[in-house]
């Protein structure tokens, strides 16, 4: 069976816990589409050239613990905005959804770009203030000196850069389920998502 599940949203929104649950939930496949974009901006923050890096990519390289930090967040935010960057990595994520047995893909463009047809399509939001307090704790717990002001500051411009770029900008698909987990306990947003997706399995 192939059904593809597409799930959106800006950072820290939830998307990646909710993406996971959802697949664990269905036994799909899972895939953090925004790790291919950190794995190439990790790339270029060491030297590489970020298309070269982009068609090179290699699945192991996005097991790197590193591409958690804010630094590479933000060169990947960077290179997000260049075409044959985005380009070089759609073949990848398109494979990876039309794999049989099911698949979630979580990122910016998946349901309005990567997989239009989408059989299942979300879009996960909060406030700036919210993702910012979730992004700085997490940060916080892995030892990072950085204030709330700073965390909030750089959410706001990835937010501005994801939204205003030429190719691919974050925006919701006209058919998606939108979900705002700024007032939502993580078991909840979950079951909204499960019950979202499972109304579309229904409907087959």
């Amino acid at each position: 069976m192939i059904f593809t599940v597409a799930i959106d949203g800006p950072a820290a929104a939830g998307k990646g816990t909710i993406s996971k649950a959802v697949a664990a939930h269905f036994g799909f496949a899972h895939l953090d589409t925004g790790l291919l974009y950190r794995a190439v901006g990790a790339k270029v923050l060491n030297g590489a050239d970020p298309v070269a890096a982009a068609r090179g990519l290699d699945p192991i390289d996005l097991e790197d613990e590193s591409l958690r930090t804010p630094a590479v967040a933000q060169a990947a935010s960077e290179i997000a905005v260049i075409v044959d960057v985005r380009s070089a990595l759609v073949d990848f994520q398109r494979k990876f959804a039309a794999r049989d047995g099911g698949a979630v893909l979580d990122g910016r463009d998946i349901g309005t770009v990567i997989c239009p047809d989408a059989n299942a399509k979300l879009f996960v939001t909060a406030s700036a203030e919210c993702r910012a307090e979730r992004r700085f704790k997490e940060l916080a717990e892995k030892g990072m000196d950085l204030t709330f002001e700073q965390v909030l500051a750089d959410v706001k411009t990835r937010d501005a850069r994801d939204r205003n770029r030429a190719t691919a900008p974050l925006v919701a698909a006209t058919d998606a389920v939108f979900i705002d987990t700024s007032d939502l306990t993580v078991a909840q947003a979950v079951a909204a998502a499960i019950d979202a997706v499972q109304a579309r399995l229904d409907a087959r």
